[in-house]
Formats: C-alpha cells, structure tokens, sequence
C-alpha cells in the first residue's frame, strides 16, 4: 500500500536546497517592509488550490506575501483519517528544520509531520505527507519544482533567522460565510467549525495562533487564568484544564465570529445552495495548470514554465477527473491513482541538510518523500547560503549519506518507512490579560473510505514542448515570472559526496 510520497531521493546533499532567492522574491520582500529572515507561516486551502506564504514585516505582522496555485492535490475535501485514504491533511502542522528534506526524488519536500498530536489522540493514521514538487499527489500537496524551490528557500531564509518552526495551517476551502454556507451539509462540518477558530485568531490578530491540543480538540491562544506564573498542562487525549484567551484576542474574534455566523444564516435563508458532499474526483488542481493541460489537447510532453505559467508540469501529471462512486460508499476508482516516477536504484536514506544544521535542538524528523530521478548540474558556489550553512553547523555533519548507483537499471524499490516525529506547537508571546474562559467544541468527522493505488512507474519523458506551443498556452494572468528552475546538484563537503537523485 502506498503510504503517502515517502521515499528520499539518494545520496549527496542537494544543491537545490541552497539556491537563493531570486532578485525578483527579494525585491518583493524589501517592497512589503520584510527582511529575508523573518519568520513565515503557511496556509494551504484545497478547494481553491492554493497555498499562500505570509511573512512577518518589520511591524511584527504576518502579512500576505505570495500566493502559489497549486499544481496537484489528492482525495476529497475533509481530514485525512487512515492511512490509504488518499487525503490530504487539514489542521495545524509545525514544521522544524528537521521536517526539511533536500534530497528529496520530488525535487525538495517540506514534511508536514502528520500525524500531529490532534490527529494521534483521535486515532488517524498516514505518514510521509508532503509539501513537494513534481505535480504528482498521494496524500500531498503538490507544486511544481519551480514553486516548491522558492518555497524552500523562503523557509530555509527563516530558520537562518532564527525561527525554531514555522506553521502550516491546512484548509478545505477558505472559510467564509459563503464558504460555510455552501459546505453546511458536509459530515466535516464540526470538524471545520473548530479549525475555523484558529482561522479566525490569524485573521483578527495577523500573529501565528499558540496551538494545543486537549480533549481530542484544538485549541487556540490559550493562557493560564492566572496569569505568566502558572504553567497551562495539556494532554491530546485527556480533559482541558482551565484556560482562558487574551482578552484583545478573545475580543475581536468572538465579533467577527459572530458576524459570520449572521452572514452564514442570511445566506441560508435566501436558499444559497449547498454543494455535493462527496465529489467523485480525486483532489483538485489550480484552474491555471488545469487550463494549461487541457490546452494540450491529450499531449504527453511536459508543459514548461512560461510567462503565463508559475512551473514546469511534467509529463506524467493526471489531472483530476470524475469518477463513478463504488456501490454506495462513493470510493474513488483505481484509474484515478496517480502514476510516479520510479524511485532512483540504489538509493537509500540520506543525509538531512536542516536536522544536521539544529540537531541539537532535538529536531530529527525526516521528511522522506516520492522518488523522482533529477540531473546533475554544477556544484554551488562557496558564498551565499552555502558559508551560512557552515558558520551554524560549525563542526557537526549530517548523517546516514550514500551514493547513489547511476549505471543500475532503474526499477522500483520498496518504500523507505522512517519513524514520524510529531513536533509540539510553536508557542507565541501574547500580553496575559483575563477573561472569560473559551469554549470550544470537539471534532466530528467521518472517515473516507477511498482505496488508494500504487502508481505506475515512469520510464522516461517525451520530449519537450516547444516554444511555439507554449506560448498559445494563455491561462490566467497568475504569479507571472516564477522563479527560474534550480537543476539538482553535488558536491563535496562534511556531508559527502554523490548524485541526487
């Protein structure tokens, strides 16, 4: 059973993983009042397909400073439940430097580190979901290579800065009225409402929510009642103790939570419809890589970045297609699996660039994902990121490299299956003023009951487009002028030596 994209790439340390930002990104970053290592946070909203990088200004604000569309995602709106299920995650994730994979056969991977201690306590299962490149999804949320390197590098720049983790918050959809309205009839519906409060904390106060977890629920921004001096316990599965939320937070929020609610049955009333429960198709692309691939007219050949198009889709990329529901269960047909690359021969676990840099700090999560061959290309220089790498890692290395057998012919290997490590909630300053205890009410879901198919390995790729019929691609004017691709690389250094791959 495939367990989620979860196989390392090979040997060597990759040279993508410390390519800079692009002249472009940086200039971005100074125009929004930014530096380039202030801390980040991520929310990801699968109906829209899309993912969004916010960025603390020198203010002390996250504020919006990009949004990718992104290129695959699997399942069906809702949490994921239990290994197979083919779901994407939804909730709130932090990722520590260990969860960072250079060497990833998707070209480089972010690990979400599911399951967390909310998904743990209500028995959900899975492993090795990404944040990765190469189009293809099992369980992940999928950009192109071009994307996921300058995502990378954005996440890279804030741990050089000193942020310890940063979060990513997972979402069906993006949560208003509307949204709620339409989705009312979803059996995920208190599920949602709940991740809703977390939502709402950023919205309100443009600061990462402290999350924890007691109860089997999440919960948010929360402060001992009286006061910094005493220390708030919480155990995923057993009772909250008493807590209460800032009042300039608890404030603002229970105002715009009760705004919402208002809209929510005023479009109710008017008869706003509600949308299918179960779609029928497995996950969703963004309309600006699925309007490139149906301009393609049934091609096989990659589709290369362009003016119009944020990344490069390759050629084995399934878009996401209706599928006829099984009996009355609504599983998703085998058809639908995506097919993957074949993982590199010979390859084994590799050495982590970031557990290697702030092992120390107890971060020693893997992130391993889906295999995907990459060409070599000259090694980095010294300068930049790479002298960076060597002030913080002073004398200490990564571990567990191996060279990858380049003259083997390539066949598929079982997956590696590293131990996941969940990693506590990063906890944010907040002023301690009381009030009224919050409430919050646990989750209700139901678990998915989608088959999930091995894919097909890949053999090689047709040749490329060209440029004529690139340029008659016209999708949406979105995210014009995408970072230029990083080609993988080796070289020497504490780390070895070796091909990725």
């Amino acid at each position: 059973m495939v367990a989620g994209c979860d196989t390392d790439g090979g040997a060597a340390l990759s040279g993508r993983a410390l390519a800079p930002l692009s002249d472009k990104m940086l200039a971005e970053i100074e125009a929004k009042n930014m530096s380039k290592e202030s801390p980040i946070l991520v929310r990801l909203f699968k109906e829209e397909s899309e993912l969004e990088v916010w960025k603390q200004d020198n203010n002390g604000r996250f504020e919006l400073l990009k949004t990718y569309p992104i290129c695959r995602w699997s399942g069906e709106l809702g949490p994921k439940i239990k290994l197979g299920d083919r779901q994407a995650p939804e909730g709130f994730y932090p990722i520590t430097p260990g969860q960072m994979n250079p060497n990833s056969n998707y070209y480089l991977a972010i690990n979400t580190g599911f399951p967390n201690a909310y998904d743990r306590a209500n028995g959900r299962t899975g492993e090795f979901l990404m944040i990765h490149g190469d189009c293809s999804s099992a369980g992940c949320y999928a950009m192109t290579d071009e994307q996921i390197a300058e995502i990378y590098a954005l996440a890279r720049e804030s741990f050089f800065g000193g942020q310890k983790s940063f979060q990513i918050q997972a979402y069906p959809f993006r949560m208003t009225p509307v949204n709620m309205a339409r989705h009312r009839d979803s059996p995920h519906m208190a599920f949602w409402k709940m991740i809703k409060q977390g939502y709402d904390h950023f919205e309100v106060t443009h600061q990462e929510p402290k999350v924890d977890v007691c109860d089997k629920h999440y919960v948010f921004d929360a402060v001992a009642p009286n006061g910094p001096a005493t220390s708030l316990h919480f155990t995923p599965a057993a009772k909250c103790p008493a807590y209460e939320v800032p009042q300039e937070i608890a404030v603002p929020v229970k105002e715009k939570q009760q705004r919402d609610e208002a809209q929510v049955a005023a479009l109710i009333s008017r008869g706003t419809p509600t949308v299918p429960v179960r779609t029928g198709t497995d996950g969703g692309m963004n309309q600006v890589f699925l309007a490139a691939v149906q301009a393609q007219g049934g091609t096989t050949f990659p589709i290369r970045a362009s003016n119009s198009l944020p990344g490069t889709i390759p050629a084995n990329i399934r878009p996401p297609a209706a599928q006829a529901p099984a009996e009355t269960t609504g599983a998703i047909s085998l058809a639908s699996a995506e097919s993957r690359p074949a993982p590199a021969p010979g390859s084994s676990a590799s050495g982590n660039l970031f557990s290697g840099l702030f092992s120390a700090s107890g971060d020693g999560a893997k992130g391993n994902d889906s295999a995907k061959a990459s060409a070599s290309a000259p090694q980095p220089s010294g300068g930049g990121v790479l002298d960076r790498v060597s002030r913080l890692v002073g004398l200490g290395g990564g571990s567990d490299q191996s060279t990858a057998d380049t003259t083997a012919p390539a066949k598929p290997k079982p997956a590696a299956k590293p131990a996941q490590t969940a990693t506590a909630s990063a906890t944010a300053s907040r002023p301690k003023t009381a009030t009224a205890p919050a409430t919050t009410s646990p989750a209700g879901a139901t678990a998915p009951t989608e088959a999930e198919a091995k894919p097909t390995p890949t053999t090689g790729k047709p040749p490329a487009a060209t440029d004529a019929q690139q340029d008659a691609v016209n999708t949406a004017n979105l995210l014009r002028g995408a970072q230029t691709p990083v080609p993988a690389g080796s070289f020497d250094s504490r780390w070895g030596t070796g091909s990725v791959r």
